[in-house]
């Protein structure tokens, strides 16, 4: 099986099992997006979506969180992982956004990543979730997802599978296939133990059955 047919059927398969696929973060409005995606950053969107709706009411707008004190913030994003760079990168994101941007988010690449805190994973995820944009932003569940099943070939970093993967998927079907292969590493192709008898496109997946779990 070449590449081109893996993903031929892969896309087939995850559009009959996850028609609906998309981000868990809870959000209203692009400022409260980019909120909750610095947050996310090595922690688990169940614990942000715990974290964001006491920050919303606290800083319920970019300007607002521009102003706030960085120790504010660290108390209300403690429980989160790096919450002192977190807290900072916040707040230079809303003094960024507030001053640059007239508190409006921008809609590509090079200005989303301006902002602390804001790499081109988070810039990707936001272009795709909140603007509809063919983005693809790789992060670990992504990048081994990707290289287990197949869909990235001696790809080293999260670039050089972010670029096979918007080469090969169809680009009206790239922001949903981002949510595909990132719930399916979250709760099915984990890192440690993978759940292969779990896994339904496992008889097209490069790896199995020589990485089933044990």
């Amino acid at each position: 099986m070449n590449i081109k047919e893996r993903y031929k059927i892969v896309i087939e398969i995850f559009s009959k099992e996850m028609p609906v696929a998309e981000t868990e973060l809870h959000f209203r409005t692009t400022y409260e997006l980019i909120v909750a995606v610095i947050l996310s950053a090595q922690c688990t969107d169940k614990r942000v979506n715990i974290i964001t709706p006491e920050f919303f009411k606290s800083f319920p707008t970019a300007q607002i969180l521009s102003e706030a004190k960085v120790e504010d913030i660290f108390d209300l994003i403690k429980s989160c992982s790096y919450p002192n760079n977190k807290a900072k990168n916040l707040l230079g994101m809303a003094q960024v956004l507030t001053n640059e941007y007239h508190g409006l988010v921008p809609d590509n690449l090079e200005d989303l990543q301006k902002m602390p805190g804001v790499g081109r994973k988070t810039a990707n995820v936001i272009m795709s979730v909140a603007f509809g944009k063919p983005t693809m932003a790789v992060d670990t569940h992504v990048f081994r997802v990707a290289e287990r099943i197949g869909l990235s070939i001696d790809a080293k970093n999260p670039l050089q599978t972010e670029l096979q993967l918007t080469h090969y998927f169809p680009e009206d079907l790239i922001p949903k296939a981002h949510h595909w292969l990132i719930l399916h590493g979250r709760y099915i192709c984990k890192a440690r133990k993978p759940q292969c008898s779990q896994c339904f496109i496992k008889d097209v997946c490069k790896s199995y059955p020589s990485f089933q779990e044990h």
